[in-house]
């Protein structure tokens, strides 16, 4: 472990964390927090190289898994090697995902609405379908990344905001139906980030229109999701369930 010095409240010494997603972007940047915090990992993505590199920028003990989140089998092994690795699963962090090409509603295909709903509707309930059983034994927290998108309208990216409302649909049902078990099912839906989705995809172009938007005029650095996500996956934070969480520099407040 780093020679940061813990706050209690975000120690995650010993907690088993699952993340999805995490060979770039949110997803590795989680991974090195959650290592800071003392936390043991195990980390999927459909990028083995990426994972890689994930992996070794950790201080703590992980384990790297080729997870494609689409594929149940892939996604029941990501929660096995948790238990086989490391006895059990505390805090599973769903997020894997993806966009789609920019379009509006009348021109989105067919392979949009299947991609978009099989990695992030699916992506998040077969993750899930296999966390939870194990979390029953002694409580945990779980995040799933919807979006702004998942709670207002999202130009061009229908099918993308469909499905990030199938997550939050998900974590609200899973949020009840799991309360008694001292299971906390909260989402986080972000504002655009300085993540991949936008840098490497045709929402680069549209930044200084994005910022517009935002009150604190700017988007959100990629530490500043992370941070919140800590916040809320920690013991201390006992009574948050069923949550959508907006990060979003004060766009939902309009």
């Amino acid at each position: 472990m780093s020679d940061i010095t813990l706050d209690p409240m975000l120690d995650f010494t010993d907690k088993v964390v699952l993340i999805t997603g995490a060979a770039s972007g949110l997803g590795a940047m989680l991974a090195e927090q959650f290592s800071e915090r003392g936390a043991k990992l195990v980390l999927g993505d459909i990028d083995e190289d990426g994972l890689a590199q994930t992996a070794s920028m950790l201080e703590g003990d992980s384990v790297t898994l080729r997870c494609d989140v689409t594929v149940e089998s892939d996604c029941a092994a990501l929660t096995e090697a948790a238990c086989e690795m490391f006895g059990g699963l505390d805090i599973a962090i769903n997020n894997a995902g993806y966009g789609h090409q920019l379009a509006p509603v009348d021109q989105l295909q067919e392979s949009d609405y299947d991609n978009m709903f099989a990695v992030h509707a699916k992506g998040v309930g077969f993750g899930m379908k296999y966390q939870l059983p194990v979390m029953r034994e002694h409580g945990g927290a779980i995040i799933n990344i919807s979006s702004m998108a998942g709670l207002g309208g999202a130009p061009m990216l229908g099918a993308y905001s469909a499905a990030k409302y199938a997550i939050v649909g998900l974590t609200k049902t899973a949020a009840i139906e799991n309360a008694t078990a001292n299971i906390r099912v909260n989402a986080v839906c972000p504002f655009f980030t300085m993540t991949p989705l936008v840098t490497e995809s045709g929402l680069i172009d549209k930044i200084d229109g994005m910022v517009r938007r935002a009150p604190m005029r700017r988007l959100a650095e990629t530490e500043e999701v992370t941070s919140a996500i800590l916040l809320l996956c920690s013991p201390a934070n006992s009574y948050m369930t069923g949550q959508t969480i907006a990060i979003d520099g004060g766009v939902s407040a309009y």
